[in-house]
């Protein structure tokens, strides 16, 4: 297996810009397969969730099994190893806490002049879904990210949708993960059928408005097919980084990190790119003794992610064409290996999260840190942000004017009314007001 190579200075701007493409990139051939998905799970509820959980899942998932029960739960409790358990409340609390800090005041006002005040209001979202994958593996990680974060924002009605596995059941840390972020109302759709039920509802799944998480691209499609029923939240798409590194960067720590993201799948992209030929050279020669260490089925994601279009290793001339290349790619991950990776701070302008120094590996930002690791993908880091709070909440506007403040603002509204050409915006600051609360009074 040869690693993919690219020496950035040598190459024209139509291979340059190959390097940016993700699998996600063209979902028209997945837009046109989950259509008829969608289509049947409005029409036929939780039979067409229980025939796709068969069909697509090879899971024996029947009507009336599609909820998880409190005996779901505690089974699932009684068959975590404990010492999981406490790994996972350790976590929780690191992720609890750093949401609990991102809330904002639930209400502000400000006078903007005398009399008048303008301000917001900040509410939670009624309803959210949580996605959580399990195509190629389980992530009671995911269900933390998303579903603490619906907690602390005070969602009345949080709820997990994951896929089942072969045994019908959901996944059992999973539910252990729910029940520690205080979500047990989970179901077994996961897909684009999982989607579809969230967005209309069924007799056992409830409509959300809002779903967030990270997906397939069957689930991305059909995000992109029911956003006029369903906010379909921050792309979340396949796993992406890039381990940025420069002549003072470890070599063969580097490799360890480019690694992570790319053992997610092989639709994945995982770049090393650096200004060091040494430091390139080093984790050219790690990587094959470190896929010695995995799993064969976790060596094939990594090594046809590596190996193919969507990873490798990119040599730049210097380190700043390195970081140029950062800001066009914007990564969902990006870890910056260097002895003084402060000082490259302020040059990146567009990551999904940025984890410094080699003692910050990505899988620390996955699972401990505190961060939401749910992160903007598929080049979206240009204009989104991580998975936060903020993505649970809506904001209203507020505004009061006294009679005071009405004579400050009603010229100004008048005047702007009669240019735009609105005549009842015009007539209702205009003296016909003020005729109106007179007559009102002599009735």
């Amino acid at each position: 297996m040869k690693i993919s190579f690219y020496s950035y200075g040598s190459l024209d701007e139509s291979q340059k810009e190959a390097l940016l493409e993700r699998t996600e990139g063209d979902l028209s051939p997945f837009i046109e397969k989950v259509g008829p998905i969608i289509e049947a799970v409005r029409k036929q509820g939780d039979t067409a969730l229980a025939r796709f959980a068969n069909e697509f899942d090879k899971s024996p998932v029947t009507v009336d099994a599609i909820a998880a029960t409190p005996a779901d739960f505690d089974a699932a409790h009684d068959a975590v190893d404990s010492a999981l358990i406490e790994v996972m409340e350790f976590c929780s609390d690191n992720v609890r806490q750093f949401h609990e800090a991102q809330m904002p005041e639930s209400m502000w006002m400000k006078e903007m002049h005398p009399g008048v005040f303008a301000g917001e209001k900040i509410v939670p979202i009624q309803s959210v879904a949580c996605y959580v994958p399990r195509g190629k593996g389980s992530f009671p990680s995911v269900v933390m990210m998303t579903a603490i974060p619906a907690v602390v924002a005070g969602v009345p009605e949080p709820v997990i949708i994951t896929p089942p596995g072969p045994d019908g059941k959901i996944d059992a840390a999973t539910l252990v993960a729910a029940r520690i972020a205080g979500v047990e109302r989970v179901f077994k759709c996961g897909g684009a059928q999982g989607v579809a039920a969230v967005a209309y509802g069924t007799e056992t799944v409830p409509r959300c408005r809002k779903i967030v998480g990270p997906g397939s691209p069957w689930v991305v499609a059909a995000k992109r097919l029911l956003a006029d029923r369903l906010d379909p939240g921050p792309p979340a798409g396949p796993s992406e980084s890039i381990i940025l590194a420069d002549e003072t960067a470890n070599g063969r720590v580097a490799a360890l990190d480019l690694l992570i993201e790319s053992e997610h799948g092989p639709d994945s992209s995982a770049y090393l790119v650096t200004n060091s030929e040494a430091v390139a050279q080093a984790a050219m020669d790690a990587i094959p003794g470190y896929w010695e260490k995995m799993s064969a089925q976790r060596v094939e994601f990594s090594s046809t992610v590596l190996c193919g279009p969507r990873g490798g290793i990119i040599l730049t001339d210097t380190i700043e064409q390195a970081i140029d290349f950062v800001n066009a790619y914007a990564p969902e991950h990006l870890q910056v290996h260097a002895k003084e990776p402060h000082d490259y701070l302020g040059l990146i302008h567009n990551a999904g999260e940025i984890l410094l120094g080699e003692h910050t590996p990505i899988c620390i930002g996955n699972f401990t840190l505190g961060p939401n690791a749910v992160l903007p993908t598929n080049a979206s880091a240009h204009t989104r942000s991580p998975l936060g709070v903020h993505d649970y909440l809506k904001l209203m506007s507020i505004g009061h004017v006294t009679r005071k403040g009405y004579q400050k603002l009603a010229p100004y509204a008048r005047k702007m009314a009669l240019y735009e050409g609105f005549d009842a915006h015009a007539n209702a600051v205009s003296q016909m007001r003020t005729e109106a609360f007179e007559a009102g009074q002599s009735d």
